[in-house]
C-alpha cells in the first residue's frame, strides 16, 4: 500500500458519491442525446462525437514506467492522479485507459482502476463485467473458432482447409494454464474432426486487438475478414472472409466499438475502452478511445501496459502510426520498491531503505529514459510514492533527473488524489510548452521484418543479437509469401525483464533475443514474434486473489483490488 491509512481501494471508493454520468458528460459538452445509458454512472459514446480538427489542437500524454516489479508500479494511478491535478490547475483534461481483464482481478495483480484516491469509478462495475466489452469480443472470437471447426467437417460447405495449419485457438477471460493445450471434436461422428487446439485469453484474442486499432464500424469489418485462419491442404490461405464469417462477428461487436464513459473520484471524465495485455498484444486502449478524448479535451492522458519497452514501444510504432497520433510528452513512472528491485532486492525486502541497492537499480530507469528519447519524445519523471519510500531514496532520483537534464515530480496520488500530483501536472504541461518534442518512429513499417525485430531488440531491449529458431524461420517464408512483410512487429516477452529473461534484472547487456515463433495477425496489422518462454493463457498464483473476494447478502463487495 501507498500510505499509513488501514483503508483499502474499496473502502475509498464506498466513500464517494458518484455523480450521475449525464453530468460528467456535460464536462465534455455531450448533451444527454449524446451518449447511451448504461444504468446512472456508466454511458458509451458514439462515435459520431469523434472531431478530427479538435483532435489536431488537442495535447496527448503518454504515460509509461520503467520495468516493472511482478504487483506493477502504479501507471494507472499515476495517470489518473495527474489528470485530476490537470483539471485543478485549469486544464480541460480525460484520462483514457484500458478495461481490466478478470484474469488478473481474480489471479494475482488484481483491478486496473487506479488506487487511493486516484481511481477511476464505478470500480466494482468496471473491474468485473462492465458493459460488456470483453464478453463480446469472446463471443465473435469463438464464433469464429467454431465456423472454421464446422468447415472443417462440412460436407457440402467445405473450402478444404488442412486442420494442421489451423493456430486459431478459443479464448476467455479467466487465468486457467490447463487449457492452453486440449483436444477438440472427440465424440465420434457429428462432433467434429478431433484436432489440437486450445485457449488464449481474451485479452489476448486478435479481435481485441482489431477492436483496438479499427477505426469505424467499416474498417472494423475489414480487419475481421482479414483474420488468418491456415492453408487448405491445396496450400491456398484462408482467411475470415472466406468464411462469409464477418458480418456476424462485427454485429456481435457493434456496441462494444463505443468507448465508455465513467468518473474519477474527483467527479472528472474518464474514458475507459478495451484491454490488450502489453506483453502478448499492443497494450493500449483503442484508437476510437484516444480520438475521443483528444475530441472533447485540452488535454488526454493515456497509458500503455508494463514498461516503455513493451506498452510505450507498441504504442509509438504500432497504434500512432496507424492512427496518426503524435505525443507530446511521455511520463516515466518509477517506483522506490522497483529500483531496488533491479539493483538487487528480494520481493520481501523492497520497503526497507536501501540507498546503495536503488543507486544499483537506477540503469534501468536510465535505460528507459535513454528509449523515450530516441522517438524524440521528452520524457518527465514521476516518482510515484509509497508510504515506505525514505527522503534520502526519492532524493538519489532527483539527482539523477538532474544530472539528465529531465523534469521530475514526486506523485502522491494515492494518497492525496489530484492535490498530490499538482507538481506532476505543472512540469507535464511546462515541457508540452517547451514544445521540444519532435515524434520520430523508431522503424519504417516498410523495413523487412528481421530488420525490424532487431532494431526494437538492440536499440529498445539493448540485445546485442537476434537468433531466430526453425519455427521462426519458418514463419518468416510464409509472411514473405502471403506478402506480409510490410506489417509491423508486435513482439511478445517478458515484463520482468528488459531482455527476454525474466531474472536478468536491471539494465542487462550482451544477451541474444531469441525469437521461437512468429504469429500472423494480418487482421489486426502486425505480426508477433514470441520470445522466451511467453505464453497467451496465464496462470493462477498458488494464493489467487479470487480467495479473498466475497459479497455478503445486500450484494456489498468485499476484497475487490
Amino acid at each position: 500500500m501507498m500510505t499509513t491509512s488501514p483503508l483499502t481501494d474499496l473502502d475509498i471508493a464506498h466513500k464517494i458519491q458518484l455523480t450521475p454520468i449525464t453530468e460528467i458528460a456535460q464536462k465534455l459538452g455531450l448533451d444527454p442525446d449524446d451518449i447511451e445509458m448504461y444504468g446512472k454512472y456508466k454511458a458509451k459514446i458514439p462515435l459520431h462525437n469523434i472531431d478530427h480538427d479538435k483532435i489536431k489542437q488537442s495535447n496527448l500524454v503518454l504515460v509509461s514506467a520503467i520495468s516493472p516489479t511482478p504487483a506493477g508500479e502504479g501507471k494507472t494511478t499515476v495517470s489518473i492522479g495527474l489528470s485530476e491535478a490537470m483539471n485543478r490547475i485549469g486544464k480541460k483534461t480525460t484520462v483514457v485507459l484500458r478495461e481490466p481483464s478478470l484474469g488478473p482481478v481474480f489471479g494475482l495483480k488484481g483491478g486496473a482502476t487506479g488506487g487511493g484516491y486516484s481511481q477511476v469509478l464505478p470500480m466494482e462495475d468496471i473491474n468485473l463485467h462492465f458493459t460488456g466489452d470483453f464478453s463480446a469480443i469472446e463471443k465473435a472470437h469463438n464464433l469464429l473458432a467454431a465456423l472454421v471447426d464446422n468447415n472443417i467437417q462440412s460436407k457440402t460447405n467445405n473450402l478444404g482447409i488442412d486442420p494442421r495449419t489451423v493456430s486459431l485457438k478459443r479464448v476467455m477471460d479467466v487465468n486457467d494454464r490447463s487449457l492452453r493445450n486440449i483436444v477438440i471434436g472427440l465424440g465420434g461422428t457429428g462432433s467434429g474432426i478431433p484436432r489440437e487446439s486450445g485457449f488464449d485469453i481474451t485479452a489476448a484474442s486478435e479481435i481485441m486487438a482489431i477492436m483496438c486499432l479499427a477505426e469505424n464500424l467499416e474498417d472494423l469489418k475489414g480487419r475481421l475478414g482479414n483474420i488468418f485462419i491456415g492453408y487448405t491442404f491445396d496450400k491456398k490461405a484462408i482467411y475470415a472472409r472466406d468464411l462469409n464469417a464477418e458480418g456476424a462477428m462485427a454485429t456481435l461487436l457493434k456496441d462494444a466499438l463505443k468507448p465508455n464513459l465513467v468518473q474519477t473520484i474527483e467527479g472528472n471524465p474518464a474514458i475507459i475502452h478495451l484491454g490488450p495485455f502489453a506483453n502478448i498484444a499492443q497494450g493500449t486502449n483503442s484508437v476510437i478511445a484516444t480520438r475521443m478524448g483528444m475530441s472533447l479535451s485540452d488535454y488526454t492522458v493515456t497509458e500503455a501496459g508494463f514498461g516503455f519497452d513493451l506498452g510505450a514501444e507498441k504504442f509509438l510504432d504500432i497504434k500512432c502510426q496507424s492512427a496518426d497520433l503524435t505525443p507530446k510528452v511521455v511520463v516515466m513512472t518509477a517506483t522506490i520498491r522497483a529500483l531496488k528491485y533491479h539493483g538487487g532486492v528480494p520481493l520481501s525486502s523492497l520497503t526497507i531503505p536501501n540507498v546503495e541497492a536503488l543507486e544499483k537499480g537506477l540503469p534501468n530507469l536510465e535505460k528507459h529514459l535513454e528509449n523515450a528519447r530516441l522517438f524524440n519524445i521528452t520524457p518527465v519523471i514521476a516518482i510515484n510514492k509509497f508510504y515506505s519510500d525514505s527522503n534520502e531514496e526519492i532524493q538519489v532520483i532527483i539527482d539523477l533527473a538532474k544530472k539528465l537534464n529531465i523534469k521530475v515530480a514526486v506523485s502522491d496520488g494515492w494518497a492525496k488524489g489530484g492535490e498530490g500530483a499538482l507538481d506532476l501536472a505543472k512540469k507535464v504541461v511546462e515541457a508540452i510548452e517547451e514544445d521540444r518534442s519532435n515524434f520520430t518512429p523508431l522503424y519504417d513499417w516498410e523495413d523487412s521484418v528481421m530488420n525490424k525485430i532487431e532494431t526494437i531488440a538492440k536499440k529498445i531491449y539493448g540485445a546485442d543479437r537476434v537468433e531466430y529458431a526453425a519455427k521462426a524461420r519458418r514463419d518468416l517464408k510464409t509472411i514473405s509469401n502471403l506478402e506480409l512483410d510490410h506489417l509491423p512487429v508486435c513482439i511478445a516477452k517478458t515484463q520482468k525483464s528488459l531482455s527476454d529473461n525474466p531474472l536478468l534484472i536491471g539494465r542487462p547487456t550482451g544477451f541474444t533475443l531469441t525469437v521461437r515463433e512468429i504469429e500472423i495477425a494480418a487482421g489486426a496489422g502486425f505480426l508477433i514474434p514470441i520470445t522466451g518462454d511467453m505464453m497467451r493463457m496465464p496462470g493462477l498464483p498458488a494464493h489467487p486473489a479470487s480467495e479473498n473476494i466475497n459479497i455478503d447478502l445486500e450484494g456489498n463487495i468485499s476484497g475487490l483490488i
